[in-house]
């Protein structure tokens, strides 16, 4: 018998307009996760007059998405595409990185993709 791992990890913090924004895929994402993810992140963003989110989103076990949950972050995108500053994305998928280059369709701030942690923390912090 085997068992797989599903989910989305969530971290945020705030420091006065800055936003950082921490997130682990595994497996496939659902509907669920981003019934999570979005009121976190919406609670955040209201408390600030101009946001501006650097995210880290690791993607290295990340399977894909169900519909809705791909929807939903369509959603997230075209609601706050605005507020993202730098997008860091783990992966060594090259499906992840031409939809990181699509999201770039509905995020005004920098995205980029990284096969390593470190390089994407260190291109965040810049």
């Amino acid at each position: 018998m085997s068992t797989s791992k599903n989910g989305l990890s969530i971290g945020l913090q705030r420091t006065n307009t800055k936003v950082y924004l921490y997130l682990k895929a595994v497996g496939t994402l659902t509907h669920e996760d981003y019934e999570k993810l979005t009121p976190m992140l919406e609670n955040t963003l209201k408390q600030i007059e101009d946001p501006k989110i650097k995210a880290l989103i690791d993607c290295s076990e990340l399977n894909g998405w169900e519909i809705q949950a791909a929807w939903d972050d369509l959603k997230i995108g075209l609601k706050h595409g605005s507020e993202f500053d730098k997008v860091a994305i783990i992966t060594n998928r090259t499906w992840i990185e031409v939809g990181a280059k699509v999201s770039t369709w509905f995020i005004n701030g920098q995205i980029q993709t990284f096969e390593k942690e470190d390089d994407a923390i260190n291109w965040l912090s810049k």
